[in-house]
């Protein structure tokens, strides 16, 4: 499909050529330009600059003019591990199908693959990136896109590695279809708005898989977010939406599958929290729908660390969790209500599908493990069993007013379609 892509746009090119609208610079080891920096100097706005298969051993190129930088069957450029590879400085670039590799490693710059500074209009895709510090990094550039990339670090430590994707002070970027590894984190925005994050994979990162900060007024859909460090960190942000993204198997001793820290009027729907230490660790966030989404077999499916206010948690599965809910709070005006609980015994005697005694899901142990850590060994016991038992008939130690009261008899069918 890609292969197809090229041809078409080369095509296009060709035809353009022809019409006097814009030329083709070709560069290869033995044509007469022989360098991607000398095509570039030689090209004009709206040129295309043309890079036939090849190993490239080039740094700090600088794309200055609004041309396209287009590779044929990937051709490589090397970096060497001196130093940034490419800078894009004027509006309306696109860089096309290339693999680029050892960019310099430094403790006092962010050197990365593609730079976008100050900038709008860019399109940056179908790029293969390995051996980088920092992979696509957006800084204070609006209205572009980042699709299809294959980003793959080598990342040990968090002090010497860097994002694969990141945006700085950036406005209406899109980042879909890209496949992000092994660095610090997958994608990462700062002081960002109106940002679509969609179809992305990101596993196996040292730190998380998404994160970021103060940023409004953004959509992530149908990503995976898989193995990494600590999952998706969502921090001092508002008017964010989340749905239909899978995230599975963040473990560690500090591991979730999202973090919510300061967060308002969001909405998190349709998503699947599968196999992570936490599934959602929720703290100072506020007026947020948490709906259609599936908790399965994490060890705590949410945890509330407090100073939450009018959340809403409907229609959600709660199957085979640990523990369900960790509340360390009031209840405040959150409210739970209509969701499936694999945990509740009760019955339905009207058949109306909704159980007929209402459900508790904070269980005294989870209060006892938040407390003293080290009692997860007891986890599964007898013991455990009476002493949770005895909670449910007279709380004491947990919300008791935290209920469920029309807990629902089956499993809930959430369409991801």
């Amino acid at each position: 499909m890609k292969k197809a892509l090229h041809i078409i746009t080369f095509v296009f090119l060709l035809f353009a050529t022809a019409a006097g609208l814009a030329k083709t610079i070709t560069v290869c080891n033995s044509c007469s330009v022989k360098t991607i920096q000398e095509g570039i100097n030689q090209a004009s706005e709206g040129d295309t600059v043309f890079v036939k298969k090849g190993v490239y051993k080039e740094f700090n190129i600088i794309l200055d003019k609004s041309i396209t930088l287009l590779g044929e069957n990937l051709p490589t450029i090397d970096g060497e591990d001196k130093g940034e590879i490419i800078k894009i400085v004027s509006d309306n670039v696109t860089i096309d199908g290339f693999k680029i590799i050892n960019v310099g490693t430094s403790y006092t710059s962010d050197y990365a693959a593609v730079r976008v500074i100050k900038r709008n209009g860019f399109l940056i895709q179908n790029l293969e990136l390995e051996k980088l510090f920092f992979g696509i990094y957006l800084e204070k550039s609006n209205d572009g896109k980042v699709l299809n990339n294959k980003i793959s670090g080598d990342a040990v430590n968090e002090y010497n590695s860097g994002n694969g994707i990141q945006l700085w002070y950036c406005k209406n970027v899109e980042v879909r279809g890209n496949k992000v590894q092994n660095v610090r984190d997958g994608i990462y925005l700062e002081f960002s708005d109106n940002i679509k994050i969609s179809h992305n994979i990101s596993r196996n990162n040292l730190r998380y898989g998404l994160h970021f900060m103060f940023s409004n007024h953004n959509v992530y859909d149908y990503n995976t977010f898989e193995n990494n460090g600590a999952g998706v960190a969502v921090m001092f942000s508002k008017f964010v939406e989340m749905n239909n993204n899978i995230f599975k198997e963040n473990w560690g001793t500090a591991a979730f599958g999202l973090l919510l820290k300061e967060i308002n009027d969001a909405k998190i729907t349709n998503n699947v929290f599968k196999e992570n230490t936490v599934g959602i660790n929720i703290e100072g966030s506020n007026r947020i729908d948490y709906k259609n989404n599936d908790f399965i077999s994490n060890g705590w499916a949410i945890k509330v660390r407090g100073a939450c206010y009018t959340n809403n948690f409907e229609s959600n599965n709660f199957l085979y969790n640990s523990f369900d809910i960790s509340y360390n709070s009031n209840l405040n005006d959150n409210k739970f209500d209509r969701n499936f609980w694999s945990n509740y015994t009760g019955y339905d005697l009207d058949k109306n599908g909704i159980g007929d005694v209402p459900y508790r899901p904070v269980k005294l142990f989870s209060y006892i493990v938040n407390r003293t850590p080290e009692t997860i060994i007891l986890l599964r016991s007898l013991f455990i069993d009476i002493i949770d038992f005895s909670e449910k008939v007279s709380p004491v130690f947990t919300p008791d007013n935290l209920v469920d009261e029309n807990p629902k008899m089956k499993t809930i069918n959430h369409d991801r379609s």
